[in-house]
């Protein structure tokens, strides 16, 4: 093989200020950190067991992604959830979940659907104990394993974002159990819906249940 300039290199693996920046991150899409909490960046560093440089970095990432906002006498603090832009944040799901089901419709393979029934069981069994605090998280994982299943790229990072958005908002507002329940449904109706291979029927399917969801949650919030 003939190495020339156009030759990409391996990917190299995570810096600490990507691994910091993915567990700031998710401990503010999971509420660990919350909307206006303060965040005292030498005692990041000490319990992450890193210097200051990787925080800074991965704050600056962080703030780039309007997750956190920097000033000067006040310091770094969680980006406050801005409610009258959720009902913009679900139009746009409508459109890309619409086009990530019909998409992933189109070259449904065995495995998605095995992988959809695996987060909906555990789903099922998180509600039947009455506790929803890891629902969000596993729904993220069920509209994150479609929106792989598009093939574009583009498409994952657009969903995640939108449902990191999504989770934040929860937090501040969180759902109660009834409407966990009719998620699940809508889920399966999105599943079976896969299993016939009608590309418009999934994205139908994917459509309703983020519409149900902006109705739930930003409708009721006017």
């Amino acid at each position: 093989m003939t190495v020339n300039r156009w030759t990409r290199r391996l990917p190299s693996p995570k810096s600490k200020a990507d691994l910091v920046h993915e567990r700031v991150r998710e401990a503010i899409a999971g509420g660990e950190l919350r909307p206006g909490e303060r965040i005292n960046m030498d005692a990041l560093a000490r319990t992450l067991g890193v210097s200051k440089i990787p925080v800074r970095e991965a704050v600056k990432r962080l703030e780039s992604e309007g997750l956190v906002v920097s000033r000067v006498h006040s310091g770094v603090t969680v980006a406050e959830v801005d409610r009258a832009e959720m009902r913009g944040v679900f139009l746009a799901r409508e459109v890309i979940d619409a086009l990530v089901g019909r998409l992933a419709a189109q070259k449904v393979e065995k495995a998605l659907v095995v992988e959809l029934d695996a987060v909906q069981a555990r789903m099922s069994a998180e509600l039947r104990t009455g506790d929803v605090a890891r629902l969000p998280e596993l729904n993220a994982e069920f509209h994150s394993a479609l929106a792989r299943a598009s093939g574009f790229r583009v498409l994952v990072e657009l969903t995640e974002q939108l449902l990191l958005t999504v989770r934040r908002y929860r937090v501040s507002a969180p759902m109660d159990v009834a409407n966990w329940r009719a998620v699940l449904e809508e889920h399966e109706r999105i599943v079976r819906a896969l299993r016939s291979e009608d590309a418009e029927r999934v994205a139908e399917a994917m459509r309703a249940h983020t519409e149900a969801q902006s109705r739930h949650e930003v409708g009721a919030r006017r």
